[in-house]
Formats: structure tokens, sequence, C-alpha cells
């Protein structure tokens, strides 16, 4: 029985998965249990912020699983210890809560705003407003939370105290905020899942100036923009605005599952003994693989690479004429087709040795942000190739 076959007989069937069997990867190639390599535009969903098994990156997490690999949190370590500290001071957050994932992350979130409210104005302001299109996770919660009628099916009843506002609507957004039973605001800077849709500055400012005067939170959901995504370490920067409450995973261990929940100062006690917690959360292999990826990230210029980087593939992509449009902030890109399907560009690509995404009905790229030019330039080959077939 093949790779393929064995898995399909044992793996339940949630996912659509490519017919690739991954053996290894170094750098921004991997290569197939046939030895054929294929260029990463996807990174793993951008949790592979620094490729396949970077050099120094796994070094830091090798150390780690021969000196500790795993402590509950009724102990203290220093990895975890120092990986907090690190996030604090980039982000200037007071704060930080260890999961394993992204919907954890928001759910942690979640909780943080509705005790917040609960022990300042009692029992009844738990309402949490998120975006038409948002994508917050697949657990019951933060499914709840999701803005996407796609996602709901089969999985009712649902968590109640969420209302969705239209993006970039702020009469809308206005409307709903007259709800007294509202606590907080949760938004992606970026509509991952749900298009590679940046929202309007004009919007973004709107929320974090009608929330404030009502001392109703806003939660930023960076799972995907955030750790240097966008060009930025948080995407709220090019916002020139800090939610009191930021989520982040994906790219943040550098491939290994992590989670991140960061609060500002009058949000920092909330959570109390007792009231949340997660066995694997600040695993000190995880917090050994985030703070390679800080090293990394914090170097000089890497950051600004990301963001040249950007231009680059935008400015190629413009040049194919099956591209419509592109959209999206940093290494976060999407792509809107003429006439191609995306899910078929897909496959194409797969066929030719480079892997990208799909998000609604556009090609979705999520580089590893350290990918090198001469990368680049070889994998929008391919891609223009199979626009322009």
């Amino acid at each position: 029985m093949n790779t393929i076959d064995k898995f399909n007989s044992h793996v339940m069937q949630s996912y659509g998965r490519y017919p690739l069997v991954m053996e290894k990867g170094s750098g921004r190639r991997c290569t197939d249990e046939n030895g054929r390599e294929y260029i990463d535009f996807g990174s793993g969903i951008g949790t592979n912020s620094l490729g396949y098994c970077d050099e120094k990156w796994a070094d830091a997490v090798c150390a780690q699983v021969r000196t500790l690999q795993h402590s509950s949190n009724y102990y203290y370590t220093a990895v975890q210890a120092d990986l907090a500290d690190r996030l604090c001071n980039i982000t200037g957050y007071k704060s930080v809560f260890f999961c394993n994932s992204g919907a954890e992350a928001n759910e942690c979130a979640i909780k943080v705003a509705r005790k917040y409210s609960f022990d300042k104005y009692g029992k009844g302001r738990h309402t949490i407003i998120t975006l038409v299109n948002s994508f917050h996770g697949r657990t019951i919660a933060t499914l709840s939370a999701t803005g996407q009628d796609v996602f709901h099916n089969y999985f009712f009843p649902f968590v109640e105290g969420f209302v969705n506002v239209i993006a970039n609507d702020i009469d809308d957004l206005k409307a709903k905020l007259e709800d007294k039973s509202v606590c907080a605001v949760m938004m992606e800077y970026v509509q991952g899942e749900g298009g590679v849709n940046k929202l309007d500055k004009e919007f973004v400012d709107a929320v974090y100036e009608l929330c404030a005067p009502k001392d109703i939170l806003v939660i930023a959901d960076e799972v995907q923009t955030g750790v240097g995504r966008t060009g930025k370490f948080l995407a709220g920067e090019h916002y020139g605005r800090k939610a009191d409450i930021t989520t982040l995973a994906k790219g943040i261990a550098g491939g290994l599952p992590m989670g991140v929940c960061l609060v500002n100062e009058k949000c920092s006690g909330v959570l109390t003994p007792g009231t949340h917690g997660t066995t694997f959360g600040g695993n000190p292999i995880a917090c050994a693989g985030g703070l390679a990826v800080l090293d990394t990230i914090e170097s000089d210029g890497f950051l600004d690479e990301v963001g040249k980087k950007a231009e680059f593939i935008k400015g190629e992509l413009e040049k194919c004429s099956e591209v419509a449009g592109i959209s999206g902030l940093g290494l976060m890109i999407g792509i809107t087709l003429k006439t191609k399907d995306a899910h078929d560009v897909a496959a194409r690509a797969l066929e030719k040795g480079l892997l990208i995404l799909t998000a609604k009905k556009k090609a979705r790229l999520l580089p590893p942000l350290n990918i090198s030019y001469d990368e680049l330039k070889d994998g929008l080959k391919i891609l223009i190739e199979v626009l322009e077939e």
C-alpha cells in the first residue's frame, strides 16, 4: 500500500489534499518521496516563516529537545520566560498567554475580553463584534466568531454573543456598537481566509475611536498577519494602531505548534489562577523555536526586505495578462484571476514544481519571509507560465 492509500485508510478525510507526499525540506524547497523538488510559496499556510529546517532554528530546537522537552505550567522554565520577555519588548504589550494554535489564541482573547467586562461591569456585557468574511478558527467558539456561513453548517448550535459587522462599513459598525451588551470588537487587518483583503484605514480608525470612549476592547487577530508577514512585526503598525489584545500563531515558532495572546496593561491581570489554561502552552521546544524566529526577524533590515520582496512579486505579477488584481499586505498576497480557476492554477503549479495556496476565488501566496530573490524569480516564472497557458 502506498503512502497516500495508507493515509486515506486511517486519517479522517477533513481536508482536500493535493497528491504530494512531502519527505523532507531545506531552505525554501521541499522534496517528495520520489526525490522531486518544489519551491514553496505557501510555507505551510504561513507557518514555516523561515522555510524548511533553517539551520539556526533547527540547532536551537534540537538543543532544547535534548535539554527539556516539556514541563507542565505548574512550574517555570527559562525559555518560556525569555520568549515572553522578547515578545513583550518587541510589541509593547504587558503580558502574554502561550497556547498551541491560532484558534486557541483567539479563544483566550474572547475569554479575556468577556472576563474584563464581567469583572468591571457585571454580567450581560459579553457580545463581541466580528466582521463579515472573517475567519477566527475551527473550535465552536471561534467558529461562532467567524463571519462566514460556509463554515457554519452542520455544527449547530453555536456559542451566543457574536454579532457581525460588514467590513469597512462604518455606519454598520456605529449601529452595532449601540448595543449595550458589546464588550469587544475583533478583527483581522487583512482577512486571509476571506480572500486576502485588507481593511480600509478609515474603518480601522473608526473601530478604535468609537470603542475607546465606551471601554469596548479591540482584539486584533494577527494569527496570519503577525510576526513579520506584512513587513512589520504586527500589521497594526501599518495603521498606527495597537489593539488591547493581539493574537499570534502560524509563523511565530517557525513550524512548531504555538499560539500567543498578548494583552495590554489594563487586561494583564484579567486571567487569574484557574480561569484559563492549557497543557502544552509554552512548551519549551516550541519556545526555543520562537526565540530562533525572533532572532532572525529582529536582525537588521530583515523586515524592510520583506516589504521589498512583496513589491518585487507584485511588480512581476502585474506584467501577467491573466492577473486582474493583487490584494493583501507584505508577503500575504492574493491574486484575482481573469479567466482561470485558482484551484486549477494551484494544481497545475504543483505539477510544475511550485506550491501555492488559494483563498476564495483567488490564488494566494505566503512565501517564507527569508526567501531569496532567485527563489522568487524561479517560482514566479513557473506561476506566470501556468497563468498564461
